[in-house]
């Protein structure tokens, strides 16, 4: 790629070349990779227990992905007020459709979070996580900038807003992380303590509260306190299969606890690259989560940009937590929790949105070339005078 633009190259796609983080985006394209190879080898079985094709997930899987990577590259080539303006109208959607899916959604599992779509299931609750991120990061940003603006109290009435549509699905999962989002920015942002303090505490009493009023959760929390108490089927097949894999797996295509494991293509997938590709790939993959959240902090902390350092910290947070949770309840470190991989787990909506995710970060991560090239080129002109003189 760098032998096709010269670094004076002032074309769009030359000017996105030599500013995107390339190693933001080379983590990006393995994970994609890592994720096709998994959706082939786990999907099967699922597929054929339901009485489908047993390419049926692989399919729509990469008929997903194609217009997932067209997002991630053309969202990653907009300036960071354009992220702004785009996360702005999404969150506007988003909210509608949260709102929408209470009346006309499809019920799966006893939750109401799905809307039909061209023969696809569009879950609202993944877009509004990423578009709430940089539209909230945005209103405090604003708030610092500008005097007597209230972009701190309307950011948190959109929160308590998401908050009480997600509740209502209901989906703890994703409230859980829209909070971590949430928090995180208010954390960045320089927010007094005691705010921060009250947000922890709100969300512990939240999570104790919603130990009670919602039964689903109750029994995840008991089966993961005492594995005995319930059934804990899922969770002990995904241990099974990190036991089975061992230092270097049994081989792509070749595990076995897959054919028993419901959710292997989507909650479960990591527990699938735990027995195939075995610790050390899978520690590898654990690996590029780590980079991506590391490499995208290292990069926002030399900006003097608030909007930009509290949305992509907000993005960053979205991704982490949702890798956290998956991981953590594959090797029952966390109670189970139905949430994808992000970039790897079978699911239309969640693979846009994290694509989406991942062509804001890109774009807010970009460096500005033309100045660098500007100093390079005063620099020039100072050296020839000075050898004319």
């Amino acid at each position: 790629m760098s032998k096709l633009f010269s670094r004076t190259d002032q074309s769009v796609f030359g000017h996105w070349w030599w500013t995107v983080d390339r190693g933001l985006l080379a983590a990006y394209v393995a994970l994609v990779a890592f994720g096709v190879v998994l959706v082939t080898a786990a999907s099967p079985p699922v597929a054929e227990r339901i009485g489908l094709n047993e390419f049926h997930f692989i399919k729509r899987h990469l008929v997903v992905l194609v217009p997932s990577v067209i997002l991630t590259f053309g969202i990653s080539l907009l300036s960071p007020r354009n992220v702004w303006r785009f996360s702005s109208l999404m969150l506007i959607g988003s909210i509608l459709a949260l709102v929408y899916v209470l009346f006309v959604g499809t019920e799966i599992k006893g939750a109401q979070r799905w809307i039909p779509v061209l023969g696809f299931s569009l879950q609202p609750s993944e877009f509004v996580k990423p578009a709430f991120a940089v539209s909230a990061a945005w209103l405090i940003a604003r708030q610092k900038e500008t005097s007597g603006f209230a972009g701190g109290r309307i950011a948190a009435g959109l929160f308590g807003l998401i908050v009480l549509l997600l509740l209502l699905q209901p989906d703890l999962g994703m409230t859980v992380v829209t909070s971590c989002i949430y928090g995180a920015i208010i954390f960045m942002a320089g927010f007094p303590l005691w705010i921060v303090g009250i947000m922890v505490v709100a969300g512990a009493v939240g999570l104790v509260g919603s130990y009670f009023i919602f039964h689903h959760v109750q029994s995840r929390i008991d089966r993961f306190l005492d594995p005995s108490s319930g059934d804990s089927y899922q969770v002990q097949k995904s241990l099974e299969a990190f036991q089975n894999g061992g230092l270097f797996g049994t081989g792509p295509g070749q595990g076995t606890v897959k054919l028993s494991l419901p959710d292997a293509h989507a909650d479960f997938i990591f527990a699938v690259a735990g027995e195939e590709l075995g610790f050390l790939v899978t520690a590898t993959l654990v690996s590029i989560f780590a980079f991506i959240l590391l490499r995208g902090f290292n990069r926002i902390m030399d900006s003097n940009q608030m909007f930009i350092v509290l949305a992509t910290g907000g993005l960053l947070t979205m991704l982490g937590t949702q890798a956290l949770v998956h991981m953590g309840s594959s090797v029952s470190l966390l109670p189970a929790k139905g949430m994808t991989l992000p970039f790897i787990s079978y699911g239309g909506s969640s693979l846009l949105s994290v694509s989406i995710t991942m062509g804001m970060i890109l774009a807010l991560t970009r460096r500005q070339a033309k100045q660098t090239i500007a100093k390079g080129s005063t620099i020039r002109k100072k050296r020839l005078k000075a050898e004319s003189v």
